[in-house]
């Protein structure tokens, strides 16, 4: 497959070995048209890039070298690493997003998509899931690349993580609040106290609910949203 190339001169000079490349997060482009989202993203304005962009027709655009550090991820975390935009690639999809009307990404995009992480997975050695999407790193700032992405399918191909169902799962209600966070915190999630009641917490059981449970994106741990935690973190 074809990689096209429109380059952003939005990245950090400084270099980065192969080895310091550990993720990929994903992202739709929020955008009205892939001409904006491309002017937006090589645009120095706005201090903002990816590495790969992929349109509604499967077409990936190498945006930033592999080697350089594009502007994607921002304020962010995810275990112990903080700010990934230096540990990371970032790959862009054409979607209008949630504000201009999310879209069902299109059949093409998600092939180009999958060839184009097999590669980086194979190149970078990239552990399957440390795929993630930009809600699960910055859970409090965003929502893409949001609940119509299809991440159970790209599991199928080793990219990302998803999880197996569990007949000996047994629920303690009395528990569940607190066990779920601990859930989330072995997954890697951050941005909420264990301990203390936080107005954060809504959106971080969102993020994970976009992931994993993208019918019933509602902020509450239910327990269907709960399960799920403990079939992942366990």
């Amino acid at each position: 497959m074809k990689i096209l190339s429109i380059y952003s001169p939005n990245y950090s000079k400084k270099l980065r070995l192969k080895s310091q490349i550990k993720f990929v997060i994903f992202h739709y482009t929020g955008m009205q048209s892939e001409i904006e989202s491309i002017n937006r993203l090589k645009n120095p304005k706005y201090k903002v890039s990816c590495h790969y962009l992929i349109n509604r027709k499967g077409e990936i655009i190498q945006m930033v070298k592999d080697k350089n550090i594009a502007w994607h991820a921002g304020k962010s975390r995810w275990k112990k690493f903080i700010n990934l935009n230096n540990k990371s690639i970032g790959i862009e999809l054409v979607n209008r997003g949630h504000q201009f009307g999310y879209q069902k990404f299109s059949i093409k995009q998600i092939k180009s998509l999958i060839f184009l992480c097999k590669r980086l997975k194979k190149k970078y050695a990239i552990k399957a899931e440390n795929f993630l999407g930009h809600s699960d790193i910055a859970p409090l700032r965003k929502s893409d690349p949001g609940e119509k992405f299809p991440w159970k399918q790209l599991s199928s191909q080793k990219i990302g993580k998803w999880y197996q169902e569990k007949k000996d799962f047994k629920l303690d209600k009395k528990k569940i609040k607190n066990s779920f966070f601990k859930n989330l915190q072995k997954l890697g999630y951050r941005y909420f106290n264990i301990n203390k009641k936080n107005f954060k917490d809504k959106k971080v059981i969102k993020s994970f609910q976009r992931h994993y449970l993208p019918s019933n994106v509602t902020g509450i741990i239910d327990q269907e949203t709960f399960k799920i935690s403990h079939f992942l973190a366990n």
